[in-house]
């Protein structure tokens, strides 16, 4: 701003000076062109003339260096200077300025790359690196321009990312894509050393995109796996069920055992009750007797022999078979030499008894 301020300036009075010296000596009256005419037409040509040199040397000699920049002078080609932000003033037909830009820079990359298992994929990344500001002259005696050190900055950064991604397969590569683009950033930062004279702040990894082939495939891939769990799943809840239900019989089928067996269990004390009361009836003696677990049980003395047993059985059948008569009376038949009487039995007796 400057420079162009003191152009316009220069510029004028140049104009001005050359302007008003011609018209003075190169345009007299009819009196001609006096002393003091001719003193003051060459005083303004050569005003005009000096601000013209100003204008062709000073406006292009003054250098403004931005925020965030930073230039190298050359003196006749060869860098000498590194100018930071501020105004300079450097002749301009001896010195030049290059410009590099100080701040953080992102280097987008879009390249192909190929997996271990040989699937083809398109991968984006950005690394962010910032210039070494103390190492400007060694950029500029190295590299000579920025666009030059970002074009070997992007063809480190992707001979490192197709180098990882070369030894790991699609799969993996889909599955544990944080840890690659770690395993990208070391690298790329190892590989990006000092001969390179910047700070790599970060190498992300921004897209990882397969072909439309396996891209259908992996997903055909994931459905088959879906449908598989979901088959185990209702395999799983139907065993569940008819675990349960079997379980749900089992009890069922214990609870009828043990109802029987109660049942079972509550007829023959109440046989032996029978027993006991018709043995006292009888006259037999019967003895109480208490177990050692606090059970009680009856002894009956039958004397001598078995015959007082087996009449009180034959009672207590007796007794059953009246319980379990349909009221049918026997049936008489007569053939002239004897009489056959058929006793109806109950229903659930034994066929054959008569």
């Amino acid at each position: 701003m400057i420079g162009f301020l003191l152009a316009v300036v220069f510029g004028a009075l140049a104009i001005a000076g050359l302007t008003v010296g011609a018209v003075v000596l190169y345009r007299p009256g009819k009196g001609g062109v006096s002393a003091e005419k001719k003193r003051n037409g060459i005083l303004a040509l050569a005003a005009g003339g000096v601000f013209a040199l100003l204008f062709v040397f000073v406006p292009f000699s003054i250098h403004t260096v931005e925020a965030g920049e930073v230039a190298v002078v050359k003196h006749l080609g060869e860098a000498r200077g590194v100018r930071t932000a501020g105004t300079y003033f450097d002749f301009w037909m001896t010195e030049t300025y290059t410009y590099y830009d100080a701040k953080v820079q992102d280097l987008s990359i879009v390249t192909q790359a190929y997996s271990k298992d040989a699937q083809t994929m398109d991968v984006g990344m950005t690394v962010q690196y910032q210039i070494d500001t103390t190492k400007v002259l060694d950029i500029a005696n190295t590299y000579g321009s920025l666009d030059i050190l970002n074009s070997r900055i992007e063809s480190v950064a992707i001979d490192t990312m197709k180098n990882v991604m070369a030894g790991s397969t699609a799969d993996e590569i889909i599955q544990s894509r944080a840890e690659l683009s770690m395993n990208i950033t070391s690298s790329t930062m190892e590989k990006i050393d000092e001969s390179y004279y910047v700070n790599v702040r970060t190498v992300v990894l921004t897209d990882i995109g397969f072909t439309d082939a396996y891209e259908a495939a992996v997903e055909a891939q994931m459905i088959a796996e879906r449908e598989k769990e979901a088959a185990i799943t209702k395999a799983e809840q139907q065993l569940e069920v008819a675990k349960r239900a079997a379980e749900a019989r089992l009890e069922e089928a214990q609870g009828e055992a043990n109802a029987q067996k109660a049942l079972a269990e509550a007829e023959a004390y109440a046989a032996s009750v029978k027993i006991v009361e018709l043995a006292r009836t009888l006259g037999y003696t019967v003895t109480e007797v208490t177990g050692a677990e606090g059970d009680t049980s009856f002894e009956i003395d039958w004397g001598d022999g078995a015959g007082g047993e087996k009449v009180i059985l034959d009672y207590l059948q007796y007794l059953e078979y009246l319980a379990k008569w349909n009221g049918e009376l026997p049936d008489v038949v007569g053939d002239g030499t004897g009489i056959m009487i058929t006793i109806p039995l109950p229903e659930d007796a034994e066929d054959g008894q008569n």
